[in-house]
């Protein structure tokens, strides 16, 4: 029994599908507690009853969409004509833009890519340092994980049995918190802290700056007015966006042609393919943690030492930093998620407060050296060294570091608006 496990971690060190791992893994330990391999199987069609499991291949789409059109471009334009006039204002351009696609794609990586691409000429051009737009564009690349409708989000709802709204309202707080951190950093380090005003602002090229992206403004008050106004709930919003993101970017601006449609969500497919099977494997194997009490013993074992809950929350985020650093978000919250939850509500921590906590962790571990992905992807989009990065990157990883205590030991950033909201 011990050969096969060593054996299956051995072909996930070489290369093998996660989910491959982690279902062999399940099975061969039912298998050595005498229980009917048929239970791996009910566990996985478990998660097909899952209410808010069909959000995310939705809302995946929507960011595919928004990620392939001219979008990010649009979004320059009028966010370059609205900030333009503050002091570090194409820094400031370059935040928002990347929380914006990263909230709607879930994912550094088409961050980088889409807007990186965009901002760093532009950000050279304006008189930055190259040390200064290349730690900004790195570390922000996953800035907007703990805005709604961030997948994220939603698969962490999923694993933890989580409100999928309560976190969507959660994460705003925290979010600007990082935000607000990073905007007074970008300004203290523009080249001219005064504003420049290269080129005044003209009414009329304001007024075409907003009409040409009219359609795409809106959909942050679509999906957050129609959760939290009561129209629809949080799978819905996302059938809403899809459909809309589809009828703007396909038939409105025709940014992308009726015959790239069915590829793009095939690819859209594809990406929520393999969550969903590493999400069922991990599911499986879930169970057979809980049946055997591991939860509960690993919490015996830490009790015995820390008796705090705040120490407690102190080693869990050195924890996630290092898992976030060596696994993608979507693997780290499948695979961690469930073993924590059952520890942290042990010590009295609030599930939507440390869903928060998490993804604080996992979206810093991105930028983390010296094996954080966003390095690695940022070293490849804008070809340089990933040594580079790494210098370029501390201060805004120290900055995010300090919004994570924050976040992390005052936890009314993140339950404010719900108590709020009542």
């Amino acid at each position: 029994m011990k050969v096969l496990q060593l054996i299956l971690l051995l072909l996930g060190l070489l290369g093998a599908p996660l989910f491959v791992v982690i279902a062999g893994l399940a099975l061969v330990a039912f298998h050595g507690t005498g229980i009917d391999l048929s239970v791996v199987i009910i566990e996985m069609s478990r998660l097909a009853n899952t209410p808010m499991l069909v959000s995310l291949p939705l809302f995946i789409l929507a960011g595919i969409l928004l990620a392939e059109s001219n979008t990010p471009q649009r979004l320059l334009v009028v966010s370059r004509l609205l900030l333009g006039w503050l002091p570090g204002g194409l820094a400031v351009v370059a935040l928002l833009l990347c929380a914006v696609f990263t909230a709607f794609t879930g994912a550094s990586g088409v961050t980088i890519m889409a807007v990186g691409g965009l901002m760093l000429p532009a950000m050279q051009q304006d008189g930055y340092e190259d040390r200064f737009s290349l730690g900004l564009l790195t570390s922000s690349g996953s800035l907007g994980l703990l805005f709604p409708p961030s997948l994220p989000l939603i698969l962490y709802g999923v694993v933890a049995e989580t409100r999928v709204d309560d976190l969507f309202l959660a994460g705003i707080l925290p979010g600007l918190l990082m935000m607000v951190l990073l905007i007074a950093y970008t300004i203290r380090k523009s080249p001219d802290r005064l504003p420049r005003h290269k080129e005044p602002v003209t009414v009329p090229a304001l007024i075409k700056g907003l009409r040409a992206a009219a359609w795409e403004l809106p959909l942050p008050f679509i999906i957050l007015g129609g959760i939290y106004g009561g129209i629809f709930v949080a799978s819905e919003a996302a059938a809403v966006t899809a459909l809309y993101v589809v009828v703007v970017e396909v038939f409105i601006y025709r940014d992308i042609r009726p015959s790239r449609l069915p590829a793009l969500m095939v690819k859209s497919m594809v990406l929520f393919g393999g969550i969903l099977l590493v999400l069922a494997a991990s599911m499986a194997s879930t169970n057979f943690l809980v049946d055997q009490q591991v939860p509960a013993h690993i919490f015996e074992i830490i009790q015995r030492y820390i008796s705090s809950k705040y120490t407690f929350l102190l080693l869990l985020n050195i924890f996630l930093l290092a898992v976030g650093a060596m696994l993608d978000i979507f693997s780290a919250l499948v695979l961690v998620v469930p073993l924590i939850v059952p520890i942290a509500r042990a010590y009295g921590i609030d599930l939507t407060h440390l869903g928060i906590i998490f993804l604080t962790n996992l979206q810093i571990g991105y930028c983390t050296p010296p094996v954080g992905l966003n390095l690695f992807l940022a070293s490849y989009r804008f070809e340089r060294p990933v040594v580079e990065l790494y210098r370029a990157t501390l201060p805004f990883l120290a900055l995010l570091l300090v919004a994570l205590a924050a976040i992390t030991y005052l936890p009314e950033l993140s339950l404010f608006l719900l108590r709020w909201k009542g």
